[in-house]
């Protein structure tokens, strides 16, 4: 079984963001896998050992990718591959990673692509089904479960505190939800060998995609932090002076009423 991971490089979960003349400073930022694809590498890795065949990892991004995806590899994953656009995409956005993916996917046989859910830096979710969708495969997204029977897939999904059973065929995409495993850390022998692993390069060049290809669809127009919390108010006295604080505060300060 041919399965490929959509793997992205995002902040450490820990990290204090700090703007710079309107952009993210990453200077000194520690970057780690999307968490949620720490569960797509260690579902691929499980479904290998069940049903054999190969895990790949593959990233868009700069070069700086190259040590998360040795982190998956020393996971246990087969392959990696980084898609390197830092010459040539200043700005992109989920239309242009997905569109240099699926365009690497089209050249490959693939049975299942595992993605996150969402980038916890993006959070968008848009990259696995736009890849879905170039590919003309099914899709299922926030999985918490996956079986697979030959060529026919069962998958459970996470429906806002609730879930449901869907029954699919191969080729398919999912995005793995919280929930779906506990990912493994890298092992030293998994380190080791990690080295040893094929890393793949290619540029948007190899894939026969140029810039006007995977032009941007959006453009960010302005970053921000969000407002520091104000500090809480404790209301004293009688009940009923405090409801009318209380609703007086509402309406002139909270400007909810």
């Amino acid at each position: 079984m041919n399965i490929y991971v959509l793997l992205k490089r995002t902040f450490d979960t820990e990290e204090k963001i700090a703007l710079s003349n309107g952009m993210i400073n990453e200077d000194g930022a520690e970057f780690i896998i999307n968490p949620y694809d720490e569960y797509a590498v260690e579902e691929a890795i499980t479904v290998r050992d069940e049903h054999g065949g190969d895990v790949t990892v593959v990233s868009v991004g700069s070069e700086e990718a190259e040590k998360q995806l040795r982190t998956a590899l020393a996971m246990g994953a087969d392959k990696a591959v980084l898609i390197n656009i830092e010459d040539d995409i200043e700005n992109g956005d989920q239309f242009t990673t997905s569109t240099i993916l699926s365009q690497y996917l089209k050249e490959q046989e693939v049975d299942l692509i595992i993605a996150g859910n969402v980038a916890i830096d993006g959070g968008s979710g848009q990259v696995g089904p736009r890849v879905a969708e170039q590919l003309n495969i099914p899709y299922i997204t926030t999985i918490t479960e996956l079986n697979i029977d030959g060529d026919n897939v069962t998958v459970t999904r996470d429906v806002e505190g609730d879930s449901e059973v869907i029954e699919t065929t191969l080729p398919l995409l999912v995005t793995a939800q919280q929930g779906l495993n506990e990912p493994r850390y890298p092992s030293l022998p998994g380190i080791m060998k990690a080295k040893k692993k094929p890393l793949d390069e290619l540029e948007i060049d190899d894939l026969d995609l140029d810039e006007d290809d995977v032009e941007a669809k959006t453009k960010t127009i302005e970053i921000f932090l969000p407002p520091k919390k104000e500090a809480g108010k404790v209301l004293e006295g009688e009940i009923s002076n405090q409801v009318q604080e209380l609703v007086k505060l509402l309406h002139t300060e909270a400007k909810v009423i």
